[in-house]
């Protein structure tokens, strides 16, 4: 079956310009695809070539800051409050509440977006290895990550080194090419990360008064819900899922053996499998 997108752009309630791709066909259930912090839009490649195969209308967008998207003028503008305004910006654009699908960052961008609007602004969500009160020892650990390298490679060998090193489970790529799409060159040549380091800079995600704000949230939110868990993570504990499952009862856990945080990137077909079942299921084409 043949694929193709169509990349777009629109503007943030604060003037951002943020880019994105869609596919499918316009009025069939739709479904978003937000990448997590350090990422971009390409991490969802696969799953959104099997999404639309399936018939789904499928937007996938680089959050502010990240790849394509436009970056902020201050640190201050990462906070989740615009990332979840920039989401609902899109939500006003489709043809239908869509299903929305988030990992680490996206998935926190989600859980703030849903809210107590009424109508509800999603048929369902599926949360990718993310909960509001995530383990803390596993979240520095990724942030340590992103602040170890702001001054790029050298070389595409020496980010995919220091990827491996980070995921020292996950077999090593048959192509560096998935990887380049998340890097940039700068004017002296050197591999940046294509993400604004500002972004770390708001730290509002992890915080007692935010996961409070989602876990209440959660407790209004009624729509179908998943939790895509990596087994290997070391972001969701038995305690996190434990307090999301009391604030959201319909709230299902899809585990993927084998698989950290990046559970796309280390276990893609497993990953796309467990989120088709769940879309099927609960909003079928």
């Amino acid at each position: 079956m043949s694929f193709s997108t169509d990349s777009f752009t629109f503007k943030s309630a604060d003037g951002l310009e943020l880019a994105g791709d869609r596919a499918g066909r316009w009025g069939a259930p739709s479904v978003v695809l937000l990448h997590g912090g350090g990422q971009t839009r390409h991490s969802w490649g696969a799953a959104m070539r099997e999404l639309t195969a399936l018939g789904y209308y499928v937007a996938n967008l680089d959050a502010r800051g990240h790849g394509e998207s436009e970056w902020a003028p201050s640190a201050s503008q990462y906070s989740l409050a615009h990332f979840s305004s920039d989401l609902k910006m899109l939500l006003a654009s489709l043809p239908n509440p869509p299903v929305l699908v988030g990992a680490s960052m996206g998935g926190l961008t989600v859980l703030d977006a849903i809210g107590c609007e009424s109508p509800p602004i999603a048929a369902a969500v599926v949360l990718v290895d993310v909960v509001p009160r995530m383990e803390v020892s596993g979240a520095e650990r990724v942030l340590n990550f992103m602040r170890a390298h702001a001054g790029g490679f050298a070389s595409l060998e020496e980010a995919a080194a220091a990827v491996a090193a980070y995921n020292p489970h996950r077999p090593p790529p048959r192509s560096t090419d998935g990887l380049m799409r998340n890097l940039r060159r700068s004017e002296d040549g050197r591999l940046l990360w294509h993400w604004d380091p500002k972004v770390l800079e708001t730290s509002d995600m992890n915080e007692n008064e935010t996961r409070e704000r989602l876990l209440e949230n959660c407790r209004r939110f009624r729509q179908p819900a998943m939790l895509v868990r990596g087994l290997l993570s070391d972001i969701v504990g038995a305690a996190g899922i434990a307090e999301l499952k009391d604030t959201m009862p319909q709230l299902e856990v899809f585990d993927v053996v084998a698989a950290g945080h990046m559970i796309a990137g280390d276990k893609n077909d497993a990953f796309n499998a467990g989120l088709a079942c769940f879309l099927q299921k609960h909003v079928p084409v």
